[in-house]
């Protein structure tokens, strides 16, 4: 058993996830009320959402407790990075929704939600976030205020001892090597969310919105396969889709199985690891990317609001569309972990095209039904490029640096 084991953990963790994507197909199909299987999806979840938030809060103050003066984390360019990639989602959504412009059968069904009222409640929840109590924020995942902790307690104990510094460091790898331990477990985590899915919702209830999802998930793929890497191409100036395309297999499939960023969180802490990236800055680059780094998201907010307008026959010129596009990029970064994700978005971009709020929550519950393959794409988007833009800022550095010397 032990060597079947050892061979088994020998095979490279993707294709150990085909077989689980397979065999949670196959039960799903042959045993669809043996309800039992979807225990090993959830245990896995909540297992990678369980150690992400205090992985990130170790792994972000020892690093910046350690860190040295002048050595260079690439924060700013990763964070420009970021901001670009989210702003063209948006603006490319906005031109896919002229191009293939798309009217909804609007349905009741997220009566109980609670959008916010404006973009100032968005912020202003933001800022209330960094401030938030250390404990309560590790409880709710809450991770900019776990990241504001983690900086400020990171530079508080840059003047400790060595033998604190130490035991941070100790603290940080044993947290680091559970989570190994968790992604192992990957595989079947992954055939209980497979068969889940296949049971819970099937495909029937998406066929009514084939062309609401082929723009969506359209946009995604073309966020994916074509702005990221000439993002990649402009600073890294080589062939981006080996890091692309490696980015997508090892991070994208585990994100969109998952369906949470957070949860992928040691995933994309793990292949920078992997990459041999430099941990002072993927320790908070990770984590600020499963925050602030939405390009799906605003995909999403941008696409199923122009959807709302065509819909109810609101004419609208591209330049208010364009508005749209930049809304849709900063809500989908400050209201990052708000329950219901991008969609409790939609209404507040509704409002600046004077769509009622009682339509606007009915697009919200189209969300809701398509949201079985809309969230797993956003989240493999968002999720893969936190690893992509973090490699390829330290690329481009260390190209700058080969060249000077």
């Amino acid at each position: 058993m032990n060597a079947l084991l050892l061979k088994w953990n020998q095979v490279s963790l993707v294709k150990r996830i085909f077989v689980g994507i397979i065999i949670g197909s196959i039960l799903a199909l042959a045993f669809p009320n043996a309800t039992g299987f979807t225990i090993f999806g959830s245990l896995f979840v909540s297992a990678l959402k369980a150690v992400a938030p205090v992985l990130v809060l170790l792994l972000v103050m020892t690093a910046i407790s350690q860190h040295k003066k002048g050595h260079q984390t690439n924060m700013k360019s990763i964070i420009a990075l970021y901001g670009l990639s989210t702003f063209l989602a948006g603006l490319t959504a906005v031109i896919a929704s002229f191009i293939f412009p798309v009217s909804l059968s609007l349905v009741a069904g997220a009566g109980d939600l609670s959008p916010p009222d404006g973009i100032v409640e968005v912020l202003k929840s933001l800022l209330f976030k960094v401030v938030d109590n250390p404990v309560n924020a590790l409880m709710n995942a809450n991770y900019i205020g776990i990241l504001a902790w983690a900086l400020l307690l990171g530079i508080a104990l840059r003047s400790a001892n060595d033998s604190t510094k130490i035991m941070l460091t100790n603290f940080s790898d044993a947290v680091s090597h559970i989570v190994k331990w968790v992604i192992n477990l990957a595989p079947l985590g992954i055939m209980g969310l497979v068969y889940d899915s296949i049971t819970a919702n099937g495909l029937s209830s998406l066929l009514d919105y084939g062309k609401l999802l082929l723009v969506l998930i359209g946009c995604m793929l073309f966020m994916a396969l074509v702005v990221n890497p000439v993002i990649v191409y402009l600073k890294i100036r080589r062939n981006p889709y080996p890091l692309v395309l490696y980015c997508l297999k090892e991070s994208g499939i585990t994100a969109f199985f998952t369906r949470s960023s957070a949860a992928n969180i040691p995933v994309n802490m793990s292949l920078c690891e992997k990459l041999e990236l430099d941990k002072d800055t993927y320790s908070v680059s990770i984590p600020l990317g499963a925050t602030i780094n939405m390009a799906g998201a605003a995909v999403t907010i941008s696409v199923l609001t122009l959807a709302a307008v065509h819909t109810v026959g609101i004419e609208v010129d591209f330049g208010t569309a364009l508005i749209l596009s930049i809304l849709s990029a900063v809500a989908a970064a400050g209201a990052s972990g708000v329950a219901g994700g991008s969609l409790l978005l939609i209404p507040l971009a509704c409002s600046i095209f004077g769509i009622s709020n009682d339509v606007a929550i009915q697009v919200v519950g189209v969300g809701f039904i398509i949201g079985v393959l809309q969230d797993s794409f956003e989240t493999a988007l968002n999720s893969s490029s936190d690893l992509l833009f973090t490699a390829t800022a330290e690329y481009a550095e260390k190209r700058k640096e080969a060249r000077n010397s």
